[in-house]
């Protein structure tokens, strides 16, 4: 009995050293067992995406043109305003009392042209009865136009300098959205110094560099669509009211500016967003590469897909996505066709 429970022993001792472990079978069974597809191309090349950026087709910075201390800061940032609406004023007191005294130098030369005036015309009628002479007719005479001379003068110094004190209120020029406020309260302004930055929210667009390479022709710019991936739906396309092409190309990176203006009522649309635009690309022979969007894996702000390298194993590579065409994502960077994609990337993170 005793020999029996030996060999039986013996036996299962050597049962279990030659069965795997149990981190061997899970280390093994993913590759076994791992799902792949395969990333598919087209041909196509009707359309390519680029990187763009939503902007304000009116953009005002209002600035100081006086020295002087904000005394009044009426804006804030997001602000709606109203054309002519008061914004902000700068301490004008010293800008008052020289339109103060201006008026009182124009009331003053208006007194000594009144009696130039008089004076001249008593002198005509005396040397109408000979009592004087030519001489003294035409002495009154230019004192009269003197005096008619220094009235304009005074006068136009006084508009200067009640235009100038205008310039210590800074109104909204048109409706709009108030964007920043560089300033706050008693900050002391300058000449050419940002007071705040207004934007006309019912006029947007869309600017991105074209490359070169692109090819867009004037004829394919009616299919050029818009995507705003912070504003709308996803996937959901806008048509441009107005597409234009900048004459010149930068020399330094050889694109070429397009302008596409917004629809109004764009819901959210905002400057500084991020944009998509999608173009026609005349003769494109390069081939677009799709993968299922089950095959991607987001971590953070990564995006990544489990890739199969040449000894077959999965790994983790970022890619940079496109559109989505049902359940397939273009992928703009990160894949080249032909390359096969686990479907299961929990299957494949578990891959040694």
């Amino acid at each position: 009995m005793y020999r029996t429970l030996g060999k039986f022993a013996t036996a299962l001792a050597l049962i279990h050293a030659s069965s795997p472990t149990m981190a061997e079978v899970l280390a093994k069974e993913p590759s076994a067992t791992l799902a792949t597809v395969e990333a598919r191309s087209t041909t196509k090349g009707e359309i390519n995406s680029v990187d763009a950026v939503v902007e304000a087709v009116r953009q005002t910075v209002l600035a100081a043109q006086v020295t002087g201390a904000i005394v009044e800061l009426r804006a804030t940032a997001g602000m709606s305003v109203k054309a002519g609406q008061v914004l902000a004023r700068i301490d004008a007191r010293a800008a008052a009392e020289s339109a103060a005294a201006s008026q009182a130098e124009v009331q003053a030369a208006r007194a000594s042209l009144e009696v130039a005036s008089k004076d001249f015309e008593r002198q005509k009628l005396l040397f109408q009865k000979n009592f004087i002479s030519q001489a003294a007719l035409d002495q009154a005479e230019a004192v009269y136009k003197a005096a008619s001379a220094r009235v304009g003068a005074q006068i136009a110094l006084a508009g200067a300098v009640g235009i100038e004190t205008d310039f210590f209120v800074l109104r909204a020029p048109y409706s709009g959205i108030v964007a920043e406020v560089p300033v706050v309260l008693g900050d002391m302004a300058l000449p050419g110094k940002p007071i705040l930055t207004l934007y006309d929210p019912t006029a947007l667009r869309v600017t991105a560099a074209i490359p070169q390479s692109a090819g867009v022709s004037p004829a394919a710019l009616k299919d050029v669509k818009i995507e705003l991936p912070g504003a709308v739906a996803p996937q959901s396309w806008i048509t441009p009211t107005q597409i234009t092409l900048l004459p010149t190309a930068d020399p330094n990176t050889h694109t070429v500016q397009m302008r596409l203006d917004l629809p109004r009522g764009v819901a959210h649309a905002r400057p500084g967003m991020f944009a998509r635009v999608w173009l026609p690309v005349a003769g494109g022979t390069e081939g677009r590469v799709f993968v299922p969007v089950n095959t991607i894996v987001r971590h953070a702000e990564m995006t990544a897909a489990y890739v199969l390298d040449a000894a077959g194993k999965p790994m983790l590579r970022q890619l940079r996505l496109g559109r989505v065409a049902d359940d397939w994502v273009e992928v703009l960077s990160g894949i080249r066709a032909g390359e096969r994609v686990a479907t299961e990337p929990q299957v494949a993170a578990r891959v040694r």
